[in-house]
This record gives C-alpha cells, structure tokens and sequence, in this order.
C-alpha cells in the first residue's frame, strides 16, 4: 500500500513539474512561432509585391522597346518614302519613278506593311503600293488621318487599330491595320504644293506582340491605348465592344508612367503605365490584387511547412529542456517522498547551485527532526518504563507485609505445616512476580501467578469460597502484562465473596476474535452501577479492604503497553456477581515480540502491535 501511494504522489509530482515547464515553453514558443509567421507572411507578401510590380515593369519597358522597334521601322519607311522618293522627283513629269521607288520600299517591308499611298491636298490619290484601283468615293479629305496630318503638320500621326478602307483587294479578306500619317511637301510642275504620306502597318505584328505577355492565368493582363484612352489592344476587346465588359483605360490615359492603386468594379489592383515613345500612346499593365493571394499560395504551404516542423523541433527541445529541468527537482522531491514514506533515503544533492542549496538544507533539517525524535522517543520510553514500574511496585508491598503478617502469626500458632506451605507459596509467588524484571510475560506465567496467590489466600484467610480456572490452552502461549489478575482477584476476595459460604471465584481465558479475552468471575455481592462506572476512572477512592490501588492500576498498566484499543471492562449486578475482563492483543511470546513490546517506541505502539500480529498471522 506504502508503494503505491509512494508511485502516486511521485506520478503526481512528475506529471505537475514537467507539464508545467513543457506547455510554458510550449505556449511561448508556439505563440513566437506564430508571430514570426505573421511577420514572415507580411514581410514575403510585401516583397512578392514587390518582385511582382518590378518584374511587370521590366516587361512592360521590354514591350514598349519592342513596339518602339516597330514603329520606328514604320518612321523609317516614311521617311525614306518621303525623302528618297517624293522629295526628289516632280510629280507631274515623274511619277513612275515615284512609283518605283514606293515599290521597292514596300517589297523591302511588306512583311509589316500593308500598303503605301501618297494623297496631293484635295485628297486625290497620286501614287500607291501595293498596285491596287481605290475604292469609289473614299473621301479621304474628311478621315481622321489626314485630318490630322493637315492639322499638325510638323507630326507623324498613328492611328488606332481598323480595317483598311481604301483599297480594293483580290482576296476577300479584311486587314486590321494602323495608318502612319504625316504632312509631305510635293513638287508639281516646279510649284511647291502640300500632300499626305499614308503608310498602313499591319496590326497583327503588335497583336502578336501584345498576345505574348497576356499569356498568363494568374489574373493579371495588358492592354493598350492612345493618348486620349482609345483602346488600341486589348485582350478582352471582343467583349467590351459588345458591352460585355468595362475598362478603365480613359483614366488610365491620364496616369503618367508609374505604379497607381486603384478601385474598379469594386476590385482592388495595381495599374503600370509605361508611353511608348513617338506616338503618346499607353501600355498598362493591371494586376488585381488576387493575383497577389493566388501567387503566395505556394508561400503560404512554405510557411506552414516551416513551421509544422518548427514546431516538432521545438516540441522536441522543449521535451528535453523540460526534462533537464526538472530532473533534479523530481529527484528531490521522490527523496523526499521516500523520506516521508518511512524509507531513509539519502537526500538527493544536485543540478543547479539553487536545488543543491535546497537539497542540503532538506537533509539537515531531516538530521535534525531525526534526533529531536530520538531523543522524545527515548524520553516517553523512559518514561513508560518509569510509569510501570511504579505502578508495579504499588502492588507487592502491602501484599508481602500481611502474607508474613498471617505466617507470623502461623507459627506462634504452632501451626508449622500450614506456615511452610505459606512460605513456599509466597516464594512462588515473588518469584514469578520478578520475572526477571520482565513486564511482558506469558499468559500461562500470569495464570500460574494468579494459582500462587490464590492458594496464599486461601490459607491466610480460611474463607470458604471455591476457586477455579476455565482457561483454553491455546491463550497461555500468548503475551500478557505482568501482575493483571492479582489485583481482580483481590477485589474479587474482599468485595465479592468475602463472609459468604458458597462463594466461587473463576478465572476464565479464551480467544475472542483476534484478541485474548481473560475474566475474573465471582457470584459475590455485585457492585451498583454507578460505583462500577467509577472504578476504572476514578484513582483517588479511598478502598476499603486490599491493596488500595485497585483496577485503575492494571488499567493504565495495560493500556501503557498495548494502547488504548485494550485493558479491563466490567460487568456487574447487585446480588448476582461481578465480571472483570481483561482485554489484550493476540502476539504470540516470543523473545523478540517481548523485547519490542518493552522497548519500542511508546508513540507507534498501535503500529508496532499490528505489525507483531501480522508476522504472527503469516508464522501461522
């Protein structure tokens, strides 16, 4: 049972210290975690966006250089119509030669051309390539881009995206192109007169070119558009053409060249303006912010990942950590439990300079209350020892003054025979009251005690009462208090049966359960209740016949030794007789039960008796 509850308490304190220590780490360090994931998630979010936007940009130049490239090999071929060809000849007297040199121009581009056409003032055509007849009536004068040319004149002009209109072509299909338009000097028959340069581009190159960076599913797109925000290129134009969809190009038109947060359609994104160089127009880039989510998707898996195994690597140190804290304290404190559990441990000494102060302070102490414990042992023993034998020595003296009080008077009496036999019994007596200074003797010492004094009495008064014992044998093997059964049988003698003709006196021993019961039976006078209630408690009556101390003696005596579990209880009734018993402990007598009996520690006496019953019990 002592194991157990010793397992217990070490279980409890085990459990308590090193819980503590780990779910404290734990929680700071999975509230760190936490936080440095916060911090981690914000601070790569921000960067991504960053990388995002300057990635974007870096494409965006990349495709404004390309498109720039593009236009400005349109520019060129203008030029080179313009200066080569039609600055050099007169129109009325050489128009082939004009026409020849447009025609080598335009073989030499017509992978991105889709044609060339020289207009005089009145929007007349005068020279065109590829060789195609003009459309009826196609009333140039009045199309935005010669308007414009006529208007600014010192510019090229570019155009959005259409359908070439003023040509007629063998195939049935219909061209999307930009119109690069540009005032020209022409020379007619010596006069100087002005015209309009139209140089059609195909729209498919910067289609391809724009189709190649919207190749993405992540959300974001380019598109662009003219000063003015008309849309030359976007890839959902199909779709905002028919209403389907809006765009914010008009402002956007607006923006110079850099990063714009903005609110459209109650989305959140990014807007990158970059001008293409020569012609006003605006590559925007647009990226809504759950472009920014989806792309760290893969971030965020990273970081959990981080810190799922932060986490075991942490669940670990703090295991160990835990344990190498609370190694020594555990250690310590099973000492102590031992300690308190009855063991005698040395006191665990060791860990840091704290739980080592602790452990010498906790063993000194122990020392201590280990000493002061001997000493209030050996003290109550002494005194145990004291008060038995002072109770002892009350009984024998008045005793022995009347047995040679009546032997004196035998033998003035000439009684001789009946004088020695009184002698003998006498000496029986004293000597199995000394017992060799023992206490605890056996119950059949007690018994032959209590025949010796019987048979004196007998003698000395001649009284005609019978004695008798009815004792079973197996109670005589057991321990018993020293000189129980005289003082009740004196009582018995001079309260019970004394002047009566039949009376009868029996001494009765028998086990009762676990105990030894012994009886002193008399069927004398009996005593009324409330003298029987007093006679156990009250030690200051003054009796009026026997030894005068009576059985609050044997009482103390009894309970002195065996605790207060035992010792006498008395049954009595007016005219009928009285019953004293004597209650004692089954332990077997032996020289080691008699010597702990006598010697042990007078404050664990209910304990040592029951340990003595248990060898008992497990010997049988």
């Amino acid at each position: 049972m002592k194991n157990k509850y010793f397992g217990y308490l070490e279980k409890i304190t085990h459990s308590g210290i090193q819980s503590t220590i780990m779910i404290t780490f734990s929680v700071i360090s999975i509230s760190l975690m936490l936080i440095l994931g916060l911090v981690l998630e914000a601070r790569f979010s921000a960067v991504y966006r960053d990388e995002v936007i300057r990635s974007t940009q870096m494409l965006m130049e990349q495709t404004s250089e390309s498109l720039e490239d593009y236009l400005i090999s349109m520019r060129q071929v203008s030029d080179a119509a313009y200066y080569n060809a039609i600055k050099e000849y007169d129109i009325s007297s050489d128009n082939q030669d004009i026409q020849r040199s447009l025609n080598l121009l335009y073989e030499a581009n017509k992978e991105s051309l889709r044609s060339i056409a020289l207009y005089n003032y009145y929007g007349s055509l005068i020279a065109a390539e590829p060789v195609a007849s003009q459309k009826e009536d196609p009333d140039v004068t009045h199309q935005d881009w010669f308007v414009r040319a006529m208007d600014e004149m010192e510019n090229m002009h570019f155009s959005t995206p259409h359908i070439q209109n003023l040509f007629h072509d063998a195939t049935p299909r219909y061209y999307w192109v930009i119109s690069l338009s540009r005032m020209v000097e022409l020379t007619n028959g010596g006069d100087s007169g002005q015209g309009v340069l139209l140089v059609d581009m195909d729209f498919s190159g910067i289609s391809r070119l724009m189709k190649k960076i919207n190749d993405e599913n992540s959300g974001q797109y380019y598109y662009l558009c003219d000063s003015s925000g008309e849309l030359i290129y976007h890839p959902r134009q199909v779709q905002l053409g028919d209403g389907i969809g809006r765009e914010n190009n008009l402002i956007a038109a607006a923006y110079k060249d850099g990063v714009y947060d903005e609110v459209f359609d109650g989305e959140n994104r990014r807007v990158i303006v970059s001008t293409v160089s020569y012609t006003g127009w605006k590559l925007v880039g647009v990226l809504p912010d759950a472009m920014f989510a989806y792309g760290m998707i893969n971030l965020r898996y990273f970081l959990v990942m981080m810190l799922i195994l932060m986490a075991m690597m942490l669940v670990v140190l703090n295991r160990i950590v835990s344990v190498r804290i609370s190694r020594p304290i555990l250690k310590l404190n099973t000492s102590v439990l031992e300690y308190e559990a009855g063991e005698k441990p040395e006191i665990y000494i060791g860990g840091s300079q704290e739980i080592r102060h602790l452990g010498y302070s906790i063993q000194k102490s122990y020392e201590r209350i280990e000493d002061l414990m001997k000493t209030i042992v050996w003290e109550q023993n002494e005194r145990r020892k004291s008060e038995l034998d002072a109770l002892q020595s009350q009984i024998n003296p008045h005793f022995l003054y009347n047995a040679l009080d009546s032997i004196t008077w035998m033998i003035e009496g000439e009684q001789n025979d009946e004088a020695a036999y009184m002698v003998t019994q006498l000496a029986r007596f004293f000597r199995l009251s000394l017992a060799r200074g023992y206490t605890v003797i056996r119950v059949h010492d007690e018994l032959q005690h209590a025949q010796a004094y019987m048979n004196i009495q007998k003698v000395r008064r001649k009284d005609s009462y019978t004695f008798r014992m009815e004792v079973d044998p197996a109670v005589e093997e057991y321990c018993a208090v020293k000189l129980i059964l005289q003082p009740i049988l004196e009582n018995a003698i001079n309260y019970g049966v004394s002047g009566m003709d039949d009376g009868e006196i029996t001494v009765i021993g028998r086990m009762e359960g676990e105990d030894v019961l012994l009886a002193v039976k008399d069927n004398g006078i009996g005593i009324p209740a409330e003298e029987a209630a007093l006679l156990l408690t009250d030690s200051n009556r003054v009796h009026k016949h026997g030894s005068g101390v009576g059985l609050v003696n044997v009482n103390q005596r009894i309970q002195l030794l065996f605790g207060r579990a035992y010792g006498l209880s008395i049954e009595s009734e007016p005219d009928e007789g009285t019953t004293v018993s004597i209650r004692l402990p089954a332990i077997q007598f032996t020289e080691e039960n008699r010597r702990l009996l006598e010697n042990g520690n007078a404050l664990d006496r209910e304990e040592t008796i029951s340990k003595i019953s248990r060898e008992d019990s497990d010997e049988e």
